[in-house]
C-alpha cells in the first residue's frame, strides 16, 4: 500500500519505476491486516495521519465504495476504566461523536461480551471497514494511467551510489534512479544497508488472526471489539468472527505464519471474554506489522545519504494512513511544505523524520 500510494502520487509529475519482490501487490502486511479505519486508534501522530486521510476513504467512488460502516468499541473490564476515560479525553476534542457506553449498552451492541468483561466501553461510530483489494487497485491503476512502470516478481539485488543518482540492479536489469524511496515494510532497513543507509531500527513483529464460526450468532452488526489494554480483539468477517490475541512477536522480515500457540492464545482470550464457544478454527494466517522504536511512521529524507527516502514503520495503521502518509511524502520528496489540509489535522513532518530516531 506504501509503494502503491506514493508511486501513484509521484507518477503524475514524475518518472517513476516500482519494484515489488513479489509476483503480485500486498501479499504480505497489507493484503493480512484488519482493514479497519478508526479516527481513535494508534498514537498522536497515527490518529492525525488517519484523520488526514478521512476525505480518501469516505469519498464516493464510481464503481463502488472504498469502506463499508464498521463501529469500533474498546471495552475495559473493572480496574481499566481510568485509562478507558483518559483515552475519551484525549479523543473526543477530535470527534464529539466518540463516546463512553456503560456496560448493558456495550452488551446490547455485542451481546457475547460477558458481564464481568465490561464494566464500560468506549465507541468509535464513524469507525469503517476498508476494502484493501479496492484501494490497491485504486492505486495501481492509477500510477498505470499516469505512466508509472510497474515491475513485479523483481526483488532489489543491489543498490548504490552513482554519482548524483542511485544505481539499482535485479535479477534480470538495472535502473538508474535520481531518487529511492524505501517502501519495502518489513525489509525496509535491509534495503537500507544494501544501500549503504544506516538503519532506523525498525523491528518487525508477528501478529496472528483466526478465524472461527459464530455458531448461532449473527456477527454482521457488531462493532469491532477491541480490548482496552490490546490483549485481544474480534470482528465479523464473511459470516464468521476473525479474532486476534493482539501478539507482537518480533521476527525477521519473512512470509508470517501462524503459531499454534498464538492461535490457540487467541481463541482462549477471546472466550475467556465472551460466552463464545470454538470448536476449532476455520483458518488462520499471521502477518508482520513494523515498528520504529516509538511506533511512529519514518517518512523523509536521510540527512545522512542524499536521494534515499523513508516510508517505513508504519505498524498496524498503515492502510488507514495510507493516503496522508502518501500525500506528505510526494510533497517532501518535491521540497514543498506540508500540504496545509494535513497541517490541518495535526500531520506534523518532523515528527515522522528519520532524523529523530538518529
Amino acid at each position: 500500500m506504501a509503494g502503491l500510494s506514493v508511486s501513484a502520487g509521484l507518477a503524475a509529475r514524475h518518472r517513476v519505476v516500482l519494484l515489488e519482490r513479489e509476483p503480485h501487490f500486498a501479499y504480505h502486511s497489507t493484503g493480512r491486516s484488519a482493514a479497519l479505519f478508526a479516527e481513535s486508534y494508534g498514537n498522536g501522530p497515527i490518529r492525525a495521519l488517519t484523520r488526514a486521510s478521512r476525505e480518501f476513504f469516505f469519498r464516493d467512488s464510481a464503481e463502488a465504495p472504498f469502506t463499508q460502516p464498521r463501529e469500533a468499541m474498546f471495552v475495559a473490564a473493572a480496574g481499566q476504566t481510568e485509562s478507558l476515560s483518559a483515552l475519551h479525553a484525549e479523543l473526543s476534542p477530535a470527534s464529539s461523536a466518540i463516546r463512553i457506553l456503560d456496560s448493558a449498552a456495550a452488551r446490547e451492541r455485542c451481546p457475547i461480551l460477558r458481564a464481568s468483561t465490561v464494566e464500560a466501553a468506549l465507541l468509535d461510530p464513524d469507525a469503517r471497514d476498508i476494502d484493501v483489494a479496492r484501494v490497491v487497485d485504486f492505486y495501481a491503476r492509477a500510477f498505470k494511467s499516469r505512466g508509472g512502470e510497474q515491475r513485479r516478481g523483481e526483488p532489489v539485488a543491489a543498490l548504490e551510489r552513482d554519482g548524483g543518482g542511485w544505481r539499482v540492479r535485479t535479477e534480470s536489469r538495472e535502473l538508474r534512479a535520481l531518487i529511492v524511496i524505501d517502501a519495502a515494510g518489513a525489509w525496509a532497513d535491509s534495503i537500507a544497508l544494501a544501500a549503504g543507509v544506516a538503519p532506523v531500527r525498525l523491528e518487525p513483529c508477528r501478529r496472528t488472526a483466526v478465524r472461527v464460526s459464530t455458531g448461532s450468532w449473527d456477527a454482521a452488526r457488531w462493532p469491532m471489539v477491541i480490548d482496552s489494554e490490546e490483549q485481544w480483539y474480534f470482528r465479523a468477517d464473511a459470516g464468521a468472527l476473525m479474532l486476534s490475541p493482539a501478539d507482537e512477536t518480533p521476527s525477521e522480515p519473512c512470509d508470517a505464519q501462524p503459531d499454534d500457540y498464538d492461535v490457540a492464545l487467541a481463541i482462549e482470550r477471546v472466550e475467556a471474554a465472551t460466552t463464545l464457544v470454538v470448536d476449532r478454527p476455520l483458518s488462520s494466517w499471521a502477518g508482520l506489522r513494523t515498528f520504529a522504536a516509538d511506533r511512529t511512521p519514518v517518512v523523509g529524507f536521510d540527512a545522512a545519504v542524499p536521494g534515499f527516502f523513508w516510508l517505513a514503520g508504519q505498524g498496524g495503521y498503515g492502510i488507514q494512513a495510507a493516503p496522508a502518509l502518501a500525500e506528505l511524502a510526494v510533497a517532501l520528496i518535491e521540497e514543498r511544505p506540508v500540504p496545509a489540509e494535513l497541517a490541518e489535522h495535526g500531520v506534523d513532518a518532523a515528527a515522522l523524520s528519520p532524523q529523530r530516531l538518529r
